[in-house]
């Protein structure tokens, strides 16, 4: 019967399409399932029964606990214009030269997926303060709204992303368990440090690669984009770039050096994250009261929602397992002919798929315990799958016509800029992207050579 584990992932897809909230699908659909199918014998309801463990794991687990600090700094260092001042002073340096907005654009898009790791805000941001900008300086819509889009989402690879916090609390819980099942009874852990050391490399190559298409873009297609010419704000370009930079770069150091020399778990860091957004606010006279209630009610709402679903993902997972859904995954990955390299090209394509139709956190708590520990079980490296799960859904985020980036900045964009354009703008971005995936699928070292490093 294990066909209905299958049934049952097919019908949550199809509940999730229709618009109904994720939690609440997750679980709802598995209860019917495990109340139906042990009315005919085909789920033990003894599987239930370590539900309650499971939901107090949750509410205690300390990683988990760096979810909402990280997003309280994301918030805050949104709502306290960090991004404006950091892109008007990018600007000034940048704007003389050809391409110049469009590599400030990438290399602030770049700062703020390090300071605040939340795609959705980082799109929504970079879209309203540099689009019209862009465009009234004569750069193409496509080219506009195309690295745009691509710098917000960034967010998902490079430290400290919300992404990677929840990637790898569910690949430890993996990694353990798939270790266990190969009769390894002291087993290793992977930890969220480890994923954000070995996302360094490989998300600092591809905000090369982001600008090295942008600048050739302005060598070989001039017509494409603009320069700016004003003496005076180049004049004023110093002060105001080390005012704006910084700030975020000494948060950033402080977060990511604490993680980087050992000095701080990642909940610890993002701590330190959250009071130095704070502080970052009262130095630069954007905190006040009615602020500071702002950022905690969206806190509050964005953690909220992410326990929910952690929550509701749960119970599927048990379910499925209950309905030998697990058995089904493992039996299919290792009959595939081409062994590991077929398993994780059927992941990563199902993967990408369903970045079309649900966000990485339903993927992350859904999809990922249900593939990983047989994956993990086949000798990958948990560091390089989650930053290949990383980018993989990145990827899925830029590409028309369901990508959730071109959703946020369509939101935001003047109605002059077709849809079209959007769609055109991303296609390079997005074989950069698959490029570096085929780079890291090649050389696995670029992952996890930092990590081996630092903590071997």
């Amino acid at each position: 019967m294990e066909w209905l584990s299958l049934l049952m992932f097919v019908l949550v897809c199809v509940v999730l399409m229709l618009g109904y909230p994720v939690a609440y699908s997750l679980a709802g659909t598995a209860l019917i399932f495990a109340g139906v199918c042990s009315l005919f014998g085909a789920f033990d309801m003894a599987y239930m029964s370590a539900l309650p463990s499971r939901l107090y794991g949750i509410m205690t687990n300390q990683t988990l606990l760096a979810v909402p600090l990280f997003v309280f700094m994301g918030i805050m260092l949104e709502k306290s214009r960090v991004a404006e001042q950091l892109l008007t002073a990018m600007g000034q340096v940048f704007g003389r030269y050809r391409a110049g907005l469009a590599v400030s654009v990438i290399l602030v898009g770049m700062l703020m997926a390090a300071s605040t790791g939340i795609v959705g805000a980082t799109v929504v941001t970079m879209g309203l303060l540099s689009l019209p900008s862009m465009l009234e300086r004569g750069y193409s819509p496509a080219l506009a709204t195309g690295s745009i889009c691509a710098t917000g989402t960034l967010g998902q690879i490079i430290p400290p992303s919300i992404a990677l916090v929840l990637l790898g609390d569910v690949l430890s819980s993996a990694y353990q368990r798939a270790q266990l099942n190969m009769g390894i009874f002291s087993p290793e852990s992977v930890s969220v440090g480890d994923l954000f050391v070995g996302a360094l490399i490989p998300g600092l190559i591809l905000v090369g690669l982001y600008l090295a298409y942008v600048l050739g873009l302005g060598f070989f297609r001039p017509q494409s984009v603009r320069k700016d010419q004003s003496e005076q704000q180049q004049t004023l370009s110093v002060v105001s770039l080390l005012r704006a930079l910084l700030p975020p770069l000494l948060l950033m150091v402080l977060v990511l050096g604490s993680i980087l020399l050992g000095l701080a778990t990642p909940t610890e860091a993002a701590g330190v994250g959250a009071l130095g957004a704070l502080l970052l606010a009262m130095f630069s006279r954007q905190l006040s009261v009615k602020r500071l209630q702002d950022v905690m009610l969206s806190t509050t709402k964005v953690t909220s929602m992410v326990f929910l679903i952690l929550i509701g993902a749960s119970v599927f997972s048990l379910v499925f397992r209950g309905l030998g859904g697990e058995t089904l995954i493992e039996d299919f990955f290792t009959g595939l002919p081409g062994g590991v390299f077929s398993a994780m090209l059927v992941v990563m394509l199902v993967i990408f798929l369903l970045g079309f139709i649900l966000d990485f956190i339903e993927i992350t708590f859904v999809v990922v315990p249900i593939v990983g520990p047989v994956l993990l079980m086949m000798g990958v490296d948990p560091v390089w799958l989650g930053i290949m799960i990383a980018i993989n859904l990145q990827t899925s985020f830029l590409t028309p016509p369901f990508g959730f980036a071109l959703f946020y900045l369509r939101g935001v964009a003047p109605e002059g800029v077709k849809t079209s354009d959007m769609y055109k703008g991303v296609v390079p971005f997005i074989i950069l992207q698959l490029l570096l995936l085929v780079a890291l699928a090649i050389w696995p070292e670029l992952v996890t050579w930092l990590p081996d490093k630092i903590y071997g």
